[in-house]
């Protein structure tokens, strides 16, 4: 059995997760990549992490909706490698919700997807976890703690994520660390991504100028926080850290 470490990062096929994939890898882990529609992304990033060294990584299929598909996937995500030192929680569904067109299949899949997968996955995974005095980072949002109009589901299973970290952070104690990385603006949405349009540049600006920082972060400064709370912070549990550049001030 090797030693390496490693790590399962949920919603890994593209974006933040495939960032958070990379950034462990190269660190030395070996990385279990999840998803659950996005094949062709993620055997993508399967396959370059694996040209960088081989059999590194692998892919793993789950709906996290599905308690039955999550068990599955635990199981399987042990017999990768035979051993899991970290989870990342990091797959996610969003879009808006207003109050009076919100039906009960928003509700479960924005729960499912942000909070009751991730929680039933620790469920799973936490005797191996505290056997390898691990650690649990959870990706939740800025909308934990400010809401964004018609986006009540999210925001509700962003704030119960975020109340899981704390909560789980004292039951999986000592042996198992648990916090959350908080994004702020990281990627323009695809309705801000045309540049050259005058109203879309306008958009930006307003944004930008609500941050201290002046600009927007990266997809890796999630990922080195994500890192850092895994494996560097020590004696941090149940801590949530914003990644914001200073916006929530």
């Amino acid at each position: 059995m090797s030693d390496q470490r490693v790590v399962l990062v949920t919603g890994a096929a593209k974006r933040i997760g495939a960032a958070i994939a990379r950034y462990f890898h190269g660190k030395g882990f070996r990385v279990i990549i999840h998803f659950h529609r996005s094949s062709i992304q993620a055997s993508a990033v399967v396959k370059e992490l694996n040209a960088n060294r081989p059999d590194s990584a692998m892919m793993l299929s789950a709906d996290l909706g599905d308690k039955e598909q999550v068990a599955i996937l635990a199981k399987q995500s042990l017999l990768c490698f035979d051993r899991i030192d970290v989870l990342v929680n990091n797959a996610s569904a969003f879009y808006p919700t207003p109050l009076e067109d919100a039906t009960q299949s928003d509700w479960d899949a924005l729960i499912d997807s942000n909070l009751r997968g991730a929680y039933f996955l620790c469920q799973a995974l936490a005797p191996e976890l505290q056997a390898r005095a691990g650690a649990i980072v959870n990706i939740v949002d800025a909308l934990a703690d400010k809401t964004l109009p018609n986006h009540s589901i999210y925001s509700i299973a962003k704030s119960g994520l975020k109340s899981m970290t704390k909560s789980l952070a004292v039951e999986l104690a000592p042996s198992v660390r648990v916090n959350a990385v908080s994004p702020g603006a990281i990627l323009w949405p695809s309705s801000l991504e045309n540049s050259e349009d005058s109203a879309v540049a306008e958009k930006r600006e307003k944004i930008l100028v609500q941050i201290p920082l002046g600009n927007l972060g990266t997809v890796e400064d999630i990922a080195a926080a994500t890192y850092f709370l895994a494996c560097e912070a020590s004696y941090v549990s149940g801590e949530t850290i914003k990644v914001d550049g200073g916006r929530s001030l």
